[in-house]
């Protein structure tokens, strides 16, 4: 038998949850909110897979001492309560990459995604492709996804191109968290994927678009407060349902637009969790810098009359 059976059984869809890194208010890792956390996703929000130490998880601000505890405790915790925990350990060294995936493997963690060094780019996709191969060598019994996101790392290389033929490198592969807005390059890959994969779209605002060329779920930060309306905008669209599919969408875009124009970044996205869910997650750690108080109010009180009934 397959030593990668179980990965092609537990394919990965639906909503996943992009965690947001709990901080003490002196800027140290806090992991007693983490069990808090994981509760409040799965019984307030309806969501049952997380996405941790990524983007949204300030992994690029996180030591590997500190990312090693957080996906420990995060695995751990959720044993049990979350269908699955995937750990990104993409990191600017290859080295550090690789010693978080082993470390991945060695926690139980249900997948490991990679994703594209910014510092010194990979300039193709042959060459990114043989970054990500040698991540995942060291754990192969893990499902392994590519982590797109070229707004941030800088590395614009179609994720279709990074796809292909990327089984016969990686056996693991399982699929691709696509953070970009090119709907073109995205279709592509759904059309290209094979049926254990999972093709998951990463642009929250934008998610029934993604849903019609074919997407197989959704990771993102967003997914922390407003799961529970994003599982009715899906429930809507795989009912035919497209206009109340279309109206969720347009609450999410109006709530987005509305914080973009106040200043949208990862602060003030945390903040506006915190301002939800009640969780203590502190502020983010610098360079990053923490919500202005009236920012985080304004946001909060459109989040309440956007979606009134989780008051």
């Amino acid at each position: 038998m397959s030593v990668m059976a179980p990965a092609v059984d537990k394919k990965l869809t639906g909503l996943v949850a992009a965690t947001f890194t709990p901080f003490t208010l002196q800027g140290e890792i806090n992991l007693s909110e983490i069990g808090p956390y994981i509760d409040y996703l799965k019984e307030k929000q309806g969501v049952n897979s997380i996405f941790v130490n990524g983007t949204t998880g300030e992994s690029m601000s996180l030591s590997v001492a500190e990312r090693k505890i957080l996906a420990e405790e995060w695995c751990q915790k959720a044993k049990g309560k979350m269908d699955q925990v995937v750990v990104q350990v993409g990191c600017m060294s290859l080295k550090d990459s690789q010693e978080l995936a082993r470390h991945a493997a060695q926690i139980g963690a249900d997948g490991i995604a990679v994703i594209a060094p910014s510092f010194f780019k990979p300039d193709t996709a042959d060459v990114l492709r043989s970054f990500l191969e040698v991540v995942a060598s060291v754990a192969p019994t893990l499902p392994f996804y590519y982590y797109h996101i070229p707004a941030v790392t800088g590395v614009n290389v179609l994720a279709r191109d990074v796809l292909e033929d990327i089984e016969k490198r990686i056996p693991s592969f399982r699929g691709v968290k696509f953070s970009g807005s090119d709907l073109m390059d995205f279709g592509q890959c759904v059309s290209y994927s094979q049926s254990h994969w999972s093709v998951l779209y990463g642009m929250d605002e934008q998610l029934l678009a993604a849903l019609a060329m074919g997407a197989h779920g959704a990771v993102g930060s967003t997914y922390n407060y407003v799961a529970r309306h994003v599982n009715e905008l899906i429930s809507a669209f795989e009912k035919g349902d497209i206009v109340q599919a279309r109206t969720i969408q347009f609450k999410m875009q109006e709530l987005l637009g509305y914080a973009k124009k106040i200043g949208f970044d990862l602060g003030v996205n945390k903040q506006l969790m915190i301002e939800v869910s009640g969780l203590c997650l502190g502020p983010p750690r610098l360079p990053l810098m923490p919500c202005p108080h009236a920012h985080a109010v304004s946001i909060a009180q459109k989040y309440h009359s956007i979606f009134p009934e989780l008051n």
